[in-house]
């Protein structure tokens, strides 16, 4: 790919889609000639909130965001994280009213990209649209793991499946490579995606960390015993539906 490309801001959504299915060259520029306007957030800021109404998507450009819902005593359960390439609001294209909140969690490039531009791609390019559509599967596949990780795997199970999962996301839009991936995160956000107290989640990555299997430093994961980490969180890759070209 020429320089010019990796600059675009929406070169990690274009890899994401390829890691879905092939695009063709014209289907690549359509999504490149995409009108959107980008913008830079701060860390934890809020980017919509459960009830908006949005007329745009928000693609993560560079950094973390996640999806969450809040209840009584300001309890907050993280529903997903999303990374670069992400469009964490597609479905606000046909359900007008956002049933979770979107926020950053660190600092976060996006960009902004009209409701009427996507739908008119969709319907003038139908292999994008096949892309979107099993994207938002895919996300469904991913929201299934989460709630058997919450309900039936161990913590250590269940931390040791959310890692390979981050990787192999990060893996396929150019992000992580090594079995090392970025970390961005706190124990508390780690915490309130995993339904524990950070707490327990520091003591399991110690123990992670103790038998080998992971280093974390300077907001790097390294999965250092790649076999050992997937056996143990009994982990599958085929609910990702990852393109075997796109994550080698």
């Amino acid at each position: 790919m020429p320089s010019a490309f990796h600059s675009h801001p929406l070169s990690r959504f274009v890899r994401k889609c390829e890691s879905i299915a092939p695009l063709s060259d014209a289907e690549r520029q359509a999504i490149l000639n995409l009108p959107i306007k980008v913008s830079a957030l701060s860390a934890r800021q809020v980017i919509l909130c459960d009830g908006d109404t949005p007329t745009h998507c928000y693609l993560i450009v560079e950094g973390w965001a996640c999806s969450y819902k809040m209840i009584s005593e300001g309890r907050r359960q993280i529903v997903a994280f999303h990374i670069a390439g992400d469009i964490p609001d597609l479905r606000s294209l046909h359900i007008g009213t956002m049933d979770r909140s979107l926020g950053s969690l660190t600092g976060v490039t996006v960009a902004l990209i009209p409701h009427d531009s996507l739908r008119d791609l969709i319907v003038r390019y139908p292999g994008i649209a096949a892309i979107l559509w099993r994207d938002t599967l895919v996300d469904a596949g991913i929201f299934c793991e989460w709630i058997t990780s919450l309900g039936r795997r161990t913590s250590f199970e269940h931390i040791a499946h959310l890692f390979c999962e981050l990787y192999l996301k990060l893996r396929a839009v150019g992000l992580a490579n090594g079995h090392g991936c970025p970390l961005p995160v706190t124990q508390n956000d780690l915490a309130d995606a995993l339904g524990l107290t950070s707490v327990h989640v520091n003591r399991v990555l110690q123990e992670m960390r103790s038998r080998g299997l992971i280093s974390l430093s300077g907001r790097q994961l390294v999965i250092s015993a790649w076999d050992e980490v997937v056996r143990v969180a009994e982990f599958d890759p085929t609910y990702l539906q990852l393109e075997m070209r796109a994550v080698e």
